[in-house]
């Protein structure tokens, strides 16, 4: 078991990651899509480089530092944590494996990336059969037709928990090709969006071929699993899509902390690193009284 596992290796996760390593933690970095750093193309106003620093650099420095340090690192996609005896249970994608980490604390620092594809009326339903969470939302939709949106390991995570409840599942990959899906029991449908449409809640799909299929809700689960995605999930507070955290970083659920960009606020790199500062402290402090 690892005393915490931090979900994102921007500046706020490798802060985080420094101090508790330094103080003898078991510390392990997953993280799976690139750090919003990364497309950073020069920073000046950051302490310490005196003509600047590209943001992959910076990145990549900070990575390296950590990992000389003994924090270990894994490049994979996160698809959901649940609770476990003593902790959390961490659940990676490997190749249709799921493949499972046990923590005593969990630090959320992927960022704030929101995966709203750009179709006609989603906007519009999102509270009215539009979902971004199968586990906070998925009992409403009990012995009915539904779609996962997405295409990779994310949405088959959702697929799965919807699977129990409803009466049937498609997983739209509005264009994309999907991944190989184990599941016999989930239509696949690989047509282009064009618009969702309803009278006050979404009822059918319209496609760029013009045909058009029912639908009584659907799920959004493109790309890669954000901080604030695993805070619903859990049941931590959210406010204006930011994760609610008090002056020690922590969520609304006990041992869970989350820093950086998914907090809100000042999206800067100073910012950051104080806030996995603070992030990193508090977990030594928990787990060292």
């Amino acid at each position: 078991m690892y005393d915490s596992i931090i979900i994102g290796s921007g500046p706020a996760g490798i802060t985080a990651s420094l101090y508790m390593v330094r103080a003898g933690l078991k510390v392990l970095i997953i993280s799976k899509n690139e750090s919003t750093l990364d497309k950073a193309e020069h920073i000046e106003n950051y302490y310490g480089f005196e003509n600047g620093i590209s943001g992959k650099d910076l990145n990549d420095v900070g990575i390296k530092q950590a990992q000389n340090l003994g924090v270990e690192f894994l490049e994979k996609e996160v698809i959901s944590i649940k609770y476990a005896e003593n902790g959390y249970e961490v659940v990676v994608a490997n190749q249709g494996i799921d493949e499972k980490y046990l923590t005593k604390t969990i630090v959320l620092a992927t960022g704030t990336n929101r995966n709203r594809p750009r179709i006609k009326g989603i906007k519009e339903f999102e509270g009215k059969g539009i979902s971004y969470c199968a586990i906070c939302d998925g009992a409403f939709f009990r012995n009915k037709d539904v779609g996962v949106l997405g295409n990779g390991d994310y949405a088959v995570s959702e697929i799965e928990e919807l699977l129990p409840l409803v009466k049937s599942v498609t997983m739209y990959t509005n264009g994309l090709e999907p991944i190989q899906y184990r599941s016999e029991n989930v239509n696949i449908n690989t047509k282009k969006i064009r618009e969702f449409r309803g009278e006050n809640v979404i009822q059918e799909i319209e496609f760029e071929d013009d045909s058009v299929e029912q639908i009584n809700g659907m799920f959004v689960a493109l790309g890669v699993a954000t901080s604030t995605d695993f805070a619903k999930k859990l049941g931590a507070m959210i406010e204006n899509n930011y994760i609610v955290v008090n002056d020690k970083m922590e969520t609304t659920v006990p041992n869970i902390y989350a820093c950086g960009d998914c907090t809100g606020g000042l999206l800067q790199i100073s910012k950051a690193v104080y806030e996995g500062t603070v992030a990193g402290l508090e977990v030594i402090r928990k787990l060292k009284m």
